[in-house]
């Protein structure tokens, strides 16, 4: 199959929001640009058309099923899609649909890679056979090494058939010099950021293993103790239908007393600008995140990032002790821990304007060698040419 170009099929339940799947519609760029054709089964959402600018195709399928009979329909269904469109190898981001995908791939014989893009909770025998799919595939690749040590771990899954390939940042899109001011005072304008007030950043859907409270409770500590200064908290991220948890999350903040200092702002699309209108970003998920793509966006914005140190994110921020404090790149605190976390934001606040673009600078430079866009493209490319003969990749086997 080396000189045909491949059509690969990737299935994922929604293209809405995360890094699931943007690394879809990334890796679907990736591989119209090598010649392949991208295929994409999904119910759809707002990245839809992003897909279809990549040159990617869009096939709205009910992927994000988890009832059995319809998972066994779904995986006729993707074998018979798969005979039309004369699909060379399917590409499964998330469990219920990987289900299908799996079945129908064996049935078609054609090569099955998963996309392992979260810790995934397993809680009895049956949660973890459910979850088991995302191992079963002829190449698992793991967001990170803490993933990769989890997939062996729970499943003895061989360490050939694991690949980590981390999570990739755009470094032009991600680039201070490319951001024109306008975007980031629309921002912070929006946010009713007042002139020379600083924002603590915490971009995340809006969900309780999130850290939301943890945040809300941090910025009570620091007020109280007078350390906030000028800041206000802006917590960045999309309900996806979680009215119960924002009511919540809003009386938390009216009890606190913060209603002028924390502020719920719903969705941003613009994350680039977000980030360079924040004097730090924060990362305050109280369950291991497999990869938190927030951590090095911010650090490739030079924004410092205050991360919790379990999961990926220890592999992706230099903090001490690990680091000295001329080579750290933000903050690594215990998950919640609202005083351990308030510590780490007034350490960020007292920071010399100085010290701080130091930080960013190398927070930037080690993005962009050790976890680049381009870097995980191409190594995806490289798992499918593996399996297909083909050089999506560039690369002679």
């Amino acid at each position: 199959m080396a000189d045909k170009h491949p059509t690969i099929l990737q299935i994922i339940p929604e293209l809405d929001t995360g890094g699931a799947e943007l690394s879809t519609i990334e890796i679907a760029d990736a591989i119209v640009q090598a010649g392949g054709r991208a295929i994409v089964l999904s119910e759809g959402g707002r990245l839809v058309q992003k897909l279809r600018e990549t040159g990617g195709e869009i096939r709205f399928f009910a992927a994000a099923s988890k009832n059995p009979f319809r998972i066994i329909w779904n995986a006729r269904k993707i074998a018979r899609l798969i005979a039309h469109e004369k699909v060379d190898l399917v590409h499964a981001r998330s469990r219920a649909p990987a289900w299908s995908a799996f079945l129908a791939a064996r049935h078609m014989k054609i090569p099955f890679v998963t996309t392992y893009h979260g810790a995934y909770s397993e809680k009895g025998k049956l949660k973890k056979f459910y979850n088991s799919v995302m191992a079963r595939a002829d190449v698992v690749i793991a967001n990170s090494r803490y993933t990769a040590d989890l997939i062996q771990g729970r499943y003895n899954t061989p360490e050939d058939r694991i690949e980590v390939i981390y999570r990739g940042v755009e470094g032009g899109v991600f680039d201070p010099g490319n951001i024109d001011p306008k975007r980031v005072a629309e921002l912070r304008s929006q946010w009713g950021v007042k002139a020379g007030e600083r924002v603590v950043l915490h971009p995340a859907r809006l969900s309780g293993w999130k850290g939301q409270r943890i945040v809300v409770t941090a910025a009570r500590l620091l007020r109280r103790q007078g350390r906030l200064r000028n800041a206000v908290v802006i917590l960045a991220g999309a309900a996806q239908g979680r009215s119960a948890y924002v009511a919540s999350l809003q009386q938390a903040i009216d009890d606190a007393g913060l209603e002028d200092v924390v502020r719920l702002v719903g969705h941003v699309d613009d994350i680039p600008a977000a980030l360079l209108a924040s004097h730090v970003a924060i990362v305050a998920s109280t369950e291991p995140e497999a990869f938190g793509r927030t951590a090095t966006e911010a650090q490739v914005m030079g924004t410092p990032v205050i991360a919790t140190n379990i999961g990926a994110p220890p592999e992706t921020v230099l903090a001490p002790p690990k680091v000295s404090a001329n080579t750290m790149t933000g903050w690594l605190v215990p998950p919640a821990e609202p005083s351990r976390l308030a510590d780490a934001i007034a350490a960020a606040l007292a920071i010399s304007p100085e010290d701080r673009k130091r930080m960013g600078a190398r927070a930037r430079t080690h993005v962009l060698q050790a976890f680049s866009l381009k870097a995980m493209k191409h190594n995806t490319l490289r798992v499918y040419d593996r399996l297909l003969g083909t050089h999506l990749a560039g690369d002679e086997h």
